[in-house]
């Protein structure tokens, strides 16, 4: 790489002004936890979505976590859910013994399959754990509906997807029994460190604010507790910043998806690259990252090499998580899940944050296509 050539990293969250005020007034006011800037936070996040109530934690497999416990998954319980996704989600369900049951994508959205998932319904299933992968809504109608036939509770994953649209127009995240979200610094708005959980009524949003604080009911003295709780709390110092995130929001998100807009103009001609998809029918992605597919002749660990050696970050994404050692213990192996594996095998993510200048992403995919030819397998 040329000294004078910039780094370009694979994410970076957008802070400004309104952060630091937001934090300098918690830091004045001495309340760095269970103040009212986490109250304002959740009142304004609840707003953006059009729900009644959401319930910030310390992050989305928090989130995820505490929506299991609210569905009472546990030993001999088995979900469905999606095996091309961020560990998180399966391991929620671990922590309190429920297995999670695989079953393969869909091979254009990447989101849980759902007839795959209709034929794996058995006995044991007590729920559905669907992923909005990458932004892009799961087919919440079908599996909706498919929850309703069985009986199923409903754990939406949201983590990736804040302002998309499903297939009926609705927000993703207003759907299921308890939907979840994520602020880490990647996300379209950031915490750092950070999730919601939005509950279906007040007696649920009750239950959500005391497990996350040690099982202490909001009217309780200081040591007293009347169930198993955790510190899954959200410092007001992390609210501070949601709350200006959320403030700007809409922009945060029309920002990214004029990135995206941009990348997908470069890479519709560009040879042996897959762009995603931006929306079909009333289905609007809100983008997260931006992965792209590679052909199976090019060989993309030496295209991250060599972007790297560029000055470009870019990374794999996502593994298949059935393959990961703890969960493959439950009985899976390779070749279960072809689509999601092929996914996981092709996939990668480029530079992607609202800040990207158009330079950058010229400069990105110039040396994207050049690193595809470069390390492409087999005759020329």
């Amino acid at each position: 790489m040329s000294d004078a050539a910039e780094q370009i990293p694979l994410s970076g969250p957008e802070l400004g002004e309104r952060e630091e005020e937001l934090v300098l007034d918690v830091l004045r006011s001495g309340r760095l936890s269970l103040g009212p800037m986490g109250e304002r936070f959740e009142r304004a996040f609840a707003e953006f979505l059009g729900v009644d109530d959401a319930v910030a934690v310390s992050s989305g497999t928090a989130a995820l976590h505490l929506g299991v416990r609210q569905l009472g998954w546990g030993p001999g319980d088995e979900v469905l859910t999606s095996p091309f996704t961020f560990v998180a989600s399966s391991n929620c369900l671990l922590y309190e013994g429920a297995k999670p049951v695989f079953v393969d994508v869909d091979p254009v959205t990447l989101n849980i399959d759902v007839e795959a998932a209709a034929a794996a319904v058995t006995e044991k299933t007590v729920g559905l754990l669907p992923i909005d992968i990458f932004g892009w809504p799961a087919a919440w109608p079908e599996l909706e509906a498919l929850a309703e036939r069985h009986g199923l509770g409903v754990l939406q994953d949201s983590c990736e997807a804040l302002g998309a649209i499903d297939s009926e127009g609705r927000m993703v995240g207003t759907r299921g029994n308890f939907s979840t979200f994520a602020f880490y610094a990647n996300k379209q708005m950031t915490t750092g460190e950070g999730g919601m959980i939005v509950p279906t009524d007040p007696d649920a949003a009750a239950r959500l604010r005391s497990e996350r604080n040690q099982g202490r009911a909001i009217d309780m003295g200081w040591l007293d507790h009347d169930r198993l709780g955790f510190n899954y709390r959200l410092s007001d110092v992390a609210a501070a910043i949601g709350l200006a995130q959320v403030e700007k929001l809409p922009r945060l998100l029309e920002k990214r998806a004029a990135v995206a807009a941009a990348y997908g103009e470069r890479l519709a001609v560009a040879p042996r690259i897959a762009a995603p998809m931006a929306a079909r029918g009333n289905e609007v992605r809100s983008w997260f990252v931006y992965v792209v597919r590679l052909a199976d002749e090019v060989d993309r660990d030496a295209v991250i090499l060599r972007l790297r050696e560029r000055g470009i970050d870019s990374k794999s994404y996502l593994p298949s998580v059935h393959l990961f050692p703890h969960i493959a213990a439950l009985g899976y192996r390779e070749g279960q899940f072809p689509i999601a594996e092929a996914a996981s095998a092709q996939s990668l993510a480029l530079p992607f944050f609202p800040q990207m200048t158009e330079e950058q992403i010229e400069r990105v995919c110039t040396e994207l296509a050049a690193a595809v030819d470069a390390t492409r397998r087999g005759p020329r």
